[in-house]
C-alpha cells in the first residue's frame, strides 16, 4: 500500500501504475494528483481516480484512520495478498438502456475510440454505442510491438472482448468505412453495408508511409502496424540480412529487440531525425549503443531500389552507390493519417490529410468528433497553434474529451504530451512540445548515461527529456500541466 501525506491529510492507495506496474512511491505528487514517474498516468489521492493516460484503469483507494498519532488502514486481505494487478479497479459504468435510441458510432478500434467509448458508459451515456474498424482485433498495445516482438496478438490487448461486451459496447472487426453522408448522418463500409449515428467521432489513426521505389512491391518488404506484422518480422530476420527503412525511435527499438542472430542490420535515413525533438549529441546514444550490437546506419543518404531474387527482397540499393544485401526490409519512414474516405466531403483537413479539430475535438461539422494521430489540434504549449502529436497518451486524453463534448459537457482539452522509449534496457521520456524550440540546458551527459534536457523556447521550458533521471520528466510534466512556466534561469 501506498501511503500519501498531502499536508495534515492521510491517504491510501494501490501502490502500482496499472500501466505497467511502475512504483508510484517513486512518483510526483502536486496538490491531490499523483503522476507515475515512468510514463505520465495522474491519479487522484482521495478517490484514487485516474486524471491522466495512458493507464486505463483507476488506483484502490483505503480507509485511514489516525488515532493517537497512529496511522491505520483497513483493507480487505485478498486485495493485498493478490497479485499487483487486484490492485487496479475499473471505473464503473452504467449499462446499454434500449429505452435509449441514441447512437454513438466510433470508427476506429485503437485507443482514442476505446477510452471515448469507455468514457461515455463511465460518464453516463446507456444509447448504442458502436465501434468499428478495419482491424482483426480489440484495441491493442501498439507500442509493444517493437519491444516484445514474440508475443501472440491477445497478449497485447487493453481490454479483452468480455469487457467491451460487458460494458455493452458493440466491437465491429474487419469493418472498414470508405465514406461518410454528413447529411444523413451515415457511414458507408467496404462490405456495403451502412450504420447512422447520432455523434460521430472518427479515430481511424495513421499508416505507415509507403516506399515509392522499384521493387517496393517484392516480397519480404514489410511495415511494422500489427501483431501480426512484428512475429513476421522477427522470424523473417532471425539469421538474415535486415534492412531498416526510417532512423525515427521505432525504428530504433525495433533493431534493438531483435534478436542475436539478426545480423548485418542496417538502418538508412535521409537524415538522423527522430520523434521528440532530440538535439544530435543525445541521438549519438542510441546510435551508439546499436552499432556496439551489430547495427550499421547509412545516414544522409536514401534507399532509391530493391532488387528482388525468385520474387523475394534479396538487395538494397542507396543513393551514395552503397549496395546491401537484403532479406528482409522493414519500412518505418513516417505516417499518413487515415481520412482518404472523406475525399470529397465538406470536413476540413490539412494538406497533409490531417482532420482539423477544435479543443473540444469538434470538427466544422456538427456532431462530428476526430481524435488521435488522424488530426491536428491546438496545442497549448505551442501557444493554440496546430500540430499533429501521434502519442498513445495524447491519443487516450483526445478520446476522453471527445466522449464528454459528445455529452455536451464543454470540457476542453487541457494535457501535457507525454512520450517514452526503450532502447537497449534504457529508458528515454520526453514530455511537452519542443517544436520550435531555439535553446536547450542539458544536466548531465551521454557518457554517464545520465542526462535531462530543457527545452527553451521564448526564454521558458516547454519540454523536458531524460535518461535514467526518474522522475524528472514527470515532475516538469506537473509543472507545465499546472500553467506554471519555467524560465531559462531556473532550469539552470
Amino acid at each position: 500500500v501506498l501511503l500519501v501525506r498531502n499536508r495534515m491529510e492521510f491517504h491510501a492507495l494501490g501502490s502500482k501504475c496499472p500501466h505497467y506496474d511502475a512504483p508510484l512511491s517513486k512518483g510526483v505528487l502536486r496538490g491531490e494528483r499523483l503522476r507515475c514517474p515512468w510514463h505520465g498516468a495522474c491519479f487522484n489521492i482521495r478517490t484514487g481516480d485516474i486524471e491522466e493516460y495512458p493507464a486505463l484503469d483507476c488506483i484502490s483507494c483505503f480507509k485511514v484512520t489516525v488515532e493517537d498519532g497512529k496511522v491505520f488502514i483497513t483493507a480487505k486481505k485478498k486485495v493485498l495478498t493478490l497479485p499487483a494487478v487486484s490492485e487496479h479497479r475499473q471505473h464503473p459504468g452504467l449499462r446499454r438502456c434500449l429505452l435509449n435510441r441514441n447512437t454513438m458510432l466510433l470508427l476506429g478500434g485503437g485507443v482514442a475510440a476505446l477510452v471515448c467509448a469507455e468514457t461515455l458508459r463511465q460518464e453516463g451515456f446507456t444509447g448504442r454505442i458502436i465501434m468499428a474498424t478495419k482491424e482483426k482485433h480489440v484495441p491493442y498495445d501498439k507500442s509493444k510491438l517493437s519491444k516484445e516482438m514474440n508475443l501472440k496478438a491477445e497478449d497485447v490487448y487493453l481490454r479483452k472482448p468480455e469487457f467491451l461486451q460487458a460494458q455493452c459496447i458493440e466491437f465491429w472487426t474487419e469493418k472498414e468505412a470508405v465514406s461518410v453522408d454528413f447529411q444523413k448522418q451515415k457511414v458507408h463500409f467496404m462490405d456495403g453495408s451502412s450504420q447512422k449515428y447520432h455523434q460521430l467521432l472518427i479515430a481511424t489513426g495513421s499508416h505507415s508511409g509507403f516506399l515509392k521505389v522499384p521493387g517496393a512491391d517484392l516480397q519480404n518488404v514489410c511495415t511494422l502496424q500489427t501483431p501480426e506484422e512484428s512475429s513476421k518480422i522477427l522470424e523473417l530476420a532471425t539469421g538474415k540480412n535486415l534492412v531498416i527503412v526510417g532512423a525515427s525511435f521505432i525504428e530504433k527499438s525495433q533493431a534493438s529487440r531483435l534478436p542475436a542472430p539478426a545480423r548485418d542490420t542496417n538502418g538508412t535515413s535521409p537524415q538522423p531525425g527522430a520523434a521528440a525533438e532530440l538535439p544530435a549529441w543525445v541521438l549519438a546514444g542510441p546510435f551508439q549503443m546499436l552499432q556496439n550490437k551489430g547495427v550499421k546506419f547509412h545516414m544522409k543518404t536514401e534507399l532509391c531500389e530493391l532488387k528482388g531474387k525468385d520474387g523475394k527482397v534479396a538487395e538494397a540499393v542507396l543513393a551514395n552507390g552503397e549496395n546491401l544485401p537484403a532479406d528482409v526490409v522493414v519500412v518505418g519512414i513516417g505516417s499518413t493519417p487515415n481520412s482518404a474516405f472523406l475525399k470529397g466531403t465538406s470536413i476540413t483537413r490539412d494538406d497533409k490529410g490531417a482532420i482539423l479539430v477544435d479543443l473540444h475535438m469538434q470538427t466544422n461539422i456538427p456532431n462530428v468528433f476526430a481524435a488521435g494521430d488522424v488530426v491536428t489540434f491546438p496545442v497549448a504549449l505551442l501557444d493554440g497553434d496546430r500540430s499533429s502529436i501521434h502519442h498513445q497518451q495524447v491519443a487516450e486524453a483526445h478520446g476522453h474529451c471527445a466522449a464528454l463534448n459528445m455529452l455536451k459537457r464543454g470540457k476542453e482539452l487541457h494535457t501535457v504530451p507525454y512520450f517514452w522509449t526503450t532502447l537497449l534496457g534504457k529508458s528515454i521520456r520526453y514530455a511537452g512540445c519542443g517544436k520550435g524550440y531555439t535553446d536547450t540546458v542539458v544536466k548531465g551527459s551521454l557518457e554517464q548515461q545520465k542526462f535531462l534536457i530543457f527545452y527553451i523556447r521564448d526564454g521558458h521550458v516547454t519540454a523536458a527529456a531524460s535518461l535514467n533521471c526518474d522522475p524528472m520528466v514527470s515532475l516538469i510534466a506537473e509543472v507545465l500541466y499546472s500553467g506554471k512556466q519555467i524560465s531559462k534561469e531556473e532550469a539552470e
